[in-house]
């Protein structure tokens, strides 16, 4: 047996102790301290809505049926959508297109279904508003004007009476006053959750250099007066100017708990929507469906590699162990992938990486039929194990490139008409079709001709052995 086969096969041994260790169930992941490089990730199954559970909403475009809704807004308004959505924390969400006002969104795993639903469909209007020296306790609804033009028609108006908490005086009626635009959330350049020196939820922000310089030259010519922070048109903080601010940077307090301060610093820094949107139809999947799923289709995949096994391993005999050995580190690899790379892992993905395990065993049995045909011709052991493998290549190729093809069309299709589950389906068997080439030929080879090397020529004749 040559160096190179020796160092591949030692090589796949290392790869098979490294995949195990990826799959192990209890792995702790990678944290590590190495200097200035620190590493810390977890190494887990990704589960999607149908085997954890959680959350799907299908979202409209809430507008008159005759007004027009671009496309343009609607990929707008998916990416805002998905961008508050990663901010959420939530692993591996589908955010799609369906149809052409509509939006799809799965959310595995969310625990607080009311607030991710305020999250997606708030139009997160920022607006920073000169209230002079009125001050606008939080919860009231205003109507503002910007460069001279009315942008929003009053949807409640509340008088407002009782004690301003700061100056403890009369509060005067505000429910027929206009009050001025400064500033828009479009101004902003990032806006972050973060802690008060009481542990309060506050809502840090920084301005663009635009945005920085006119807040800058409003603040410094309005010391003394409020500066009411309303969101879609709702107060929600009144701070009082104390000094000029120039570097554009500020912080939004309020009496506002975490998740809520949350939500709205992700709206923030996402930008607002470009169509408001409505909730048309929401669904809770509970995670007991989830586990009754993966429980039957860990067992189908169990008894389809389980038959797949023995039938290669009764009817091609010593090299159909060795293929047997390629593809439990096949599936073993699979595993590995979906949990480093990560592959959300659904119902149609879970198919898709079954229906993979029967095109790998095909490239198998190309081989050793092609390996049979040439030992039936009076070839040595040796040179037929090679002329099983490269006659046969052409084949695998060609089949595996179809397969793959095909799989590119499905996640297009899945990506564009908001079929996740074809989406699914498409990458666990793509996935599976590219470590089948290597599977099926690097290692099923080496094993063979490390096999074929120690029996030499005892194996020759040995037919039976050989599954002829």
């Amino acid at each position: 047996m040559s160096e190179r086969n020796l160092n591949i096969l030692v090589g796949i041994i290392l790869l098979t102790a490294v995949v195990i260790w990826v799959d192990w169930p209890t792995n702790p992941g990678l944290h590590l301290d190495l200097g200035p490089f620190h590493i810390h990730r977890d190494i887990r199954v990704h589960q999607g809505l149908d085997l954890q559970g959680g959350l799907q909403v299908l979202l409209e475009a809430e507008v008159p049926a005759d007004q027009e809704v671009t496309a343009d807004d609607m990929t707008a308004a998916r990416v805002i959508v998905e961008n508050r959505v990663n901010g959420l924390g939530v692993v591996e969400p589908v955010v799609q297109k369906a149809g052409e006002r509509r939006i799809i969104v799965e959310l595995p795993g969310i625990e607080d279904p009311k607030q991710a639903i305020a999250t997606l469909r708030e139009t997160g209007l920022l607006e920073f508003i000169d209230a002079g020296h009125t001050f606008l306790p939080p919860g009231i609804t205003v109507c503002t004007t910007y460069g001279g033009a009315v942008t929003t028609t009053v949807t409640e108006t509340t008088p407002i009476t009782g004690t301003n908490p700061l100056t403890d005086t009369e509060m005067p009626d505000v429910s027929n006053r206009v009050f001025t635009t400064v500033l828009t959330g479009r101004e902003l350049a990032d806006a972050t959750l973060g802690l008060d020196q009481y542990g309060k939820p506050e809502i840090r922000f920084r301005l663009k250099p635009a945005g920085a310089k006119k807040f800058g030259d409003f603040t410094a010519s309005h010391v003394g007066q409020f500066l009411a922070i309303a969101m879609d048109k709702q107060i929600i903080s009144c701070p009082s100017i104390q000094t000029a601010i120039p570097d554009g940077s500020g912080r939004i307090t309020g009496r506002f708990p975490l998740e809520e301060a949350r939500s709205i610093a992700i709206q923030l820094k996402y930008g607002a929507l470009p169509v408001p949107l409505k909730v048309v139809e929401s669904r809770t999947v509970g995670p007991t469906l989830g586990q009754d799923s993966i429980q039957k289709s860990v067992q189908a995949g169990t008894i389809g590699l389980a038959v797949v096994l023995l039938f290669m391993l009764t009817y091609y005999r010593l090299p159909g162990a060795l293929a047997d050995l390629a593809l439990i580190l096949y599936a073993l690899l699979n595993f590995a992938c979906y949990k480093l790379i990560p592959v959300t892992l659904t119902l149609p993905a879970i198919a898709g990486f079954l229906l993979s395990i029967g095109m790998a065993v095909d490239a198998n049995i190309l081989v050793f039929e092609r390996m049979k045909e040439e030992l039936r011709r009076g070839q040595d052991l040796t040179r037929a194990a090679e002329a099983g493998f490269s006659r046969a290549w052409s084949s695998i190729r060609d089949s595996n490139l179809s397969s793959l093809i095909t799989c590119v069309i499905l996640y297009w299709f899945g990506s564009n008409f908001g079929a996740s589950i074809v989406k699914g389906f498409a990458i666990t068997l793509a996935l599976g079709m590219l470590i089948n080439l290597f599977t099926a030929i690097t290692v099923t080879r080496t094993f063979v001709r490390f096999i074929f090397y120690l029996g030499g020529e005892g194996l020759q004749d040995r037919h039976r052995l050989l599954g002829i």
